[in-house]
């Protein structure tokens, strides 16, 4: 260990184990280290053994759960975009080679009460109870605006400045109504509460178009969303092993591993077991640097073991529930995940159901209720509440490198923009990531 670096990665988080790969990729010597005896850090994906020695130490998982071997329980769940950054970064990397994914079976929204699917085609769109007649032609139009809109063709941009128009006034243009706003702007863009309402359209129409290339990525999709065979566990195992092909070497069970700094307060190695690594920076996850981060809120997760799938979805093995947050009185919206041995992430006959949402209240778990009502019956229940950080500084004076806390979002793309971000202030430069086809990746 007693060795000079160009970068030190902390922790074998998902974002980090993307940055280590990416660094030894630009050829960079790299040193990747957790406290931790497994890999994926906060995004790892453990036992039934290990769920049940987290939340219930000393208890052995019920037999009727079946075998504890068969679950791959996701501690941060969530699905990829189809035709989104990650799948793009790991195109870019090759790392998809060491991974298989399966498509989701559906996009659910809950509109009064009721789950209703998000359609994925124009005829799901026509039968949809989510609008009435008028309104479906509206949305019609509104649809194909969307995706015939080209920022280098003025001529798709119908006389509106999406840069300076905001999106409350491009819905308005089309006249919809408080719950078609909703499904689009939740369901679709996929926002986590309403203040995209008073920013520039352009951004809500970025993530629309994302979201229809996503569906349409793949022949006979029903949602826009992927997941790996034996839960997201796979991928930072997976960046791992691009990181070490390029050199990058790797240490687990450092439990008191710890960031050193110059006299000019500069992040310039670590040193663990009276050994010290040096490097030029040091990147890491926020619990290797708890004095240059600050808490920014909390995120409540429940994970649920049922006997079936989630009622209202059409017997989905895998799907995603989005509750808005009109719908249920909140501020922000809340998650539901759903996948099966169909991902070989449990047992045959056995689901695992997460929901998630930020926390807004002094009481948590209860705010989780809206969607837990949604499950059906439940065989066993685990609630974690986590704080959620994110760094005082870029790095550009410290040389310290820190990621953000993983939010309660259902899918990967405010995670990967963070990685991107972070690459950009390492390395000075953007990820190309237009070079790979997305459809390149094999979804069956």
């Amino acid at each position: 260990m007693n060795e000079e670096y160009d970068a030190i990665v902390l922790g074998t988080g998902l974002k980090e184990c993307i940055i280590s790969g990416l660094l030894s990729v630009d050829k960079y010597k790299v040193l990747h280290i957790d406290r931790n005896n497994y890999y994926g850090a906060e995004s790892a994906s453990i036992s039934l053994q290990q769920l049940f020695e987290r939340f219930r130490p000393g208890q052995t998982p019920p037999k009727e759960l079946g075998a504890a071997r068969d679950y791959n329980v996701d501690l941060v769940p969530k699905f990829m975009m189809a035709n989104g950054k990650l799948v793009r970064v790991l195109l870019h990397t090759d790392v998809v080679k060491y991974l298989e994914f399966k498509a989701v079976d559906g996009s659910f929204v809950l509109s009064k009460g009721k789950i209703h699917k998000v359609p994925a085609s124009d005829m799901e769109a026509l039968k949809s109870p989510l609008m009435g007649l008028f309104e479906k032609r509206r949305a019609g139009k509104f649809f194909q605006y969307v995706q015939d809109y080209s920022d280098s063709d003025p001529k798709t941009h119908k006389g509106y400045d999406l840069y300076r128009m905001t999106m409350a006034e491009l819905y308005k243009q089309y006249d919809f109504n408080e719950d078609t706003t909703d499904f689009i702007g939740h369901s679709i863009a996929l926002h986590r509460d309403d203040a995209y309402l008073t920013q520039p359209a352009i951004l809500t129409v970025n993530k629309m178009k994302l979201y229809h290339e996503s569906l349409f990525r793949y022949e006979g999709l029903k949602s826009p969303y992927l997941y790996p065979r034996y839960g997201l566990g796979e991928l930072p195992q997976a960046f791992a092993r691009l990181s070490a092909v390029y050199g990058g070497t790797y240490m687990l069970n450092k439990p008191d591993v710890e960031v050193i700094y110059d006299e000019n307060g500069k992040a310039c190695g670590v040193k663990s077991e009276g050994e010290t690594a040096r490097a030029k920076l040091v990147v890491g996850d926020p619990s290797y640097f708890k004095d240059r981060v600050r808490r920014i809120g909390q995120v409540v997760r429940a994970i649920a073991v049922l006997s079936h799938p989630i009622p209202n979805t059409d017997n989905g093995q895998s799907v995603q529930i989005i509750l808005p947050q009109k719908q249920i009185g909140r501020r922000s919206d809340m998650y539901v995940f759903c996948c099966s041995s169909a991902h070989n992430v449990a047992a045959n006959g056995k689901y695992l159901a997460f929901v998630s949402a930020f926390v807004e209240t002094a009481n948590p778990e209860a705010e989780l209720a809206p969607g837990l009502a949604l499950l059906g019956v439940i065989d066993e229940k685990f609630i974690e509440v986590k704080d959620i950080y994110e760094p005082t500084g870029d790095g550009s004076k410290d040389a310290a490198f820190i990621s953000k806390g993983y939010d309660p979002t259902t899918h990967f793309e405010t995670t990967v923009e963070d990685v991107l971000d972070m690459y950009k202030r390492i390395t000075g430069k953007e990820l190309d990531l237009t070079a790979k086809d997305p459809s390149a990746v094999e979804a069956n």
